[in-house]
């Protein structure tokens, strides 16, 4: 009988860049990743307080093209793409006829007939797969799965525009919140986009796969005079964390709707039909029977993804995320709660490997940059 060999893990064009440079590597959704170069906290205060660097080429792009393009974007995504201009993104769900999450996803609007859908690592096949399936019917569409022709790497932080900026001609001051360009960077062609996954400004760098290298060092050497730290997949998720952002996979996925998320505004109420439309209508106009908060622990203790959460002797929800987190120095989470129990201050305790410890609702985001 033959013995079943793991799948080797994929690697970012920057992999030995990250050995090279003592980065704690770990194995992510298939992926051989940065977990952290310097320690969580260092590189989640450097982002907060300068500019941090990280590699996101474990993201997926998958680009949509033809006469009805916008016809099939419209189908699969929750958000109305018929309002981007072309430069423009939106943050937006892949939704299941029954409005859960295949997946959350940036759709960027290339030209008029031609998007770039950014996903999740671990998703790109699953996504892929469902965009085909599911825009049959919008006409001439095809979807192609792009993601081996970009590296992607992001610059985040309140210093990030002075580090980017003599780098490329692309003027960044003028690009507005989820607004793109194209132009170089670090003598690399590139499309640059005012967009993260941390809570501060900065920008996400797309760039051929071979230069991935040379615009990460030119990054590192401009960053210099800031400190600018290489961040891991620690610091990413600490830091969308204190911002409030949902991570599919532990706060949204397929049995949890876009309502039930806490995410109207990523629905395009006025839109015609859509994937999971008629549910989402229908729970919206109802009222969903839970919904996510954002809470914070009043006793010592973490809630962590999966721990359960009750009132009294009655269990009431789940945890989704939780940490310690570096710059705001307390613990905070996501649960989904019943609804009776989602208002401000409301209180319940999380247990924590058979000890209940207390908890309140919170409003999210945690930390909201100063602009």
């Amino acid at each position: 009988m033959e013995q079943a060999t793991e799948t080797p893990l994929k690697k970012t064009p920057l992999n030995a860049r990250h050995r090279a440079s003592g980065a704690r590597m770990v194995p992510f959704a298939g992926w051989d990743m940065p977990v952290e170069y310097s320690g969580l906290s260092n590189e989640h205060n450097a982002v907060r307080t300068r500019a941090g660097i990280f590699d996101v080429s474990h993201m997926g792009e998958i680009e949509i093209a033809g006469k009805d393009a916008l016809a099939a974007v419209q189908r699969i995504s929750s958000n109305d793409a018929s309002k981007l201009q072309v430069g423009q993104a939106q943050y937006s769900g892949l939704l299941t006829p029954q409005g859960t999450f295949v997946d959350d996803l940036l759709v960027y609007r290339l030209a008029p007939a031609h998007f770039l859908l950014v996903v999740n690592a671990g998703n790109i096949a699953k996504d892929y797969a469902w965009m085909v399936e599911h825009i049959k019917g919008a006409g001439d569409a095809v979807a192609v799965d792009s993601s081996s022709r970009y590296a992607l790497i992001a610059v985040q932080g309140p210093q990030a525009l002075s580090v980017l900026q003599p780098l490329t001609g692309v003027d960044l001051a003028a690009m507005k919140y989820y607004w793109f360009g194209h132009g170089e960077v670090a003598n690399v062609r590139a499309t640059v986009s005012r967009t993260g996954y941390t809570g501060e400004d900065g920008f996400e760098i797309f760039v051929p796969p071979a230069q991935a290298d040379q615009v990460w060092l030119a990054l590192l050497e401009s960053g210099k005079s800031v400190d600018i730290l290489p961040c891991g997949l620690g610091a990413r998720d600490t830091l969308r964390l204190e911002a409030g952002m949902r991570l599919h996979g532990n706060d949204i996925d397929e049995t949890t709707t876009a309502v039930e998320a806490d995410l109207n505004w990523i629905v395009g109420w006025k839109k015609d039909d859509f994937l999971g439309a008629s549910v989402l209508r229908a729970q919206k106009a109802s009222g969903p029977r839970r919904r996510i908060v954002g809470f914070e622990m009043l006793e010592r203790g973490i809630g962590r993804h999966g721990y359960d959460a009750y009132v009294g002797d009655a269990k009431v929800g789940a945890v989704t995320s939780g940490t310690q987190t570096p710059h705001m120095k307390k613990a905070i989470g996501m649960a989904y709660l019943s609804i009776e129990h989602t208002a401000p201050d409301s209180e319940f305790d999380v247990d924590i490997r058979g000890r209940r410890t207390r908890a309140r609702v919170v409003p999210m985001p945690f930390y909201k940059r100063q602009k």
